[in-house]
């Protein structure tokens, strides 16, 4: 099985701090570059964060800077996004996904290997 599963998304209350844990089986996570993406209704997938698979250098979009911190434990091959302060513009589904470029791209059509997504819903 070669497969990315995702979870730990939960509802959440305004400023509060979630992790989600990608697992990843079949394959290592050091090959790869990792980006987490999350969709909410009706809008694009919009690229959140990344870990490179060249230096494991990371990018984060402008809306989760200085909130978000995405991770990677190579010895149990699982990625983790740190989300703190959370907002209601948070909520969204949240994949995490893989792709053979040393760098990391906001493009999805430059991952080749998705997970299911997990739902966050942060609301009063």
């Amino acid at each position: 099985q070669v497969q990315l599963v995702e979870s730990g998304g939960d509802f959440m209350q305004p400023g509060g701090s979630l992790r989600l844990s990608c697992a990843a089986s079949g394959l290592s996570l050091d090959c790869s570059s990792l980006g987490w993406f999350r969709q909410a209704p009706g809008k694009d997938r919009e690229a959140a964060a990344c870990i490179s698979k060249k230096y494991g250098l990371t990018w984060y979009g402008d809306s989760v800077k200085g909130r978000f911190t995405a991770t990677r434990d190579s010895a149990e091959n699982t990625a983790f996004l740190l989300m703190t302060n959370l907002k209601p513009e948070d909520t969204a589904v949240y994949y995490c996904a893989t792709g053979p470029r040393d760098y990391c791209s906001m493009n999805v059509d430059r991952y080749n290997l998705w997970g299911q997504g997990t739902r966050v819903t942060v609301s009063s």
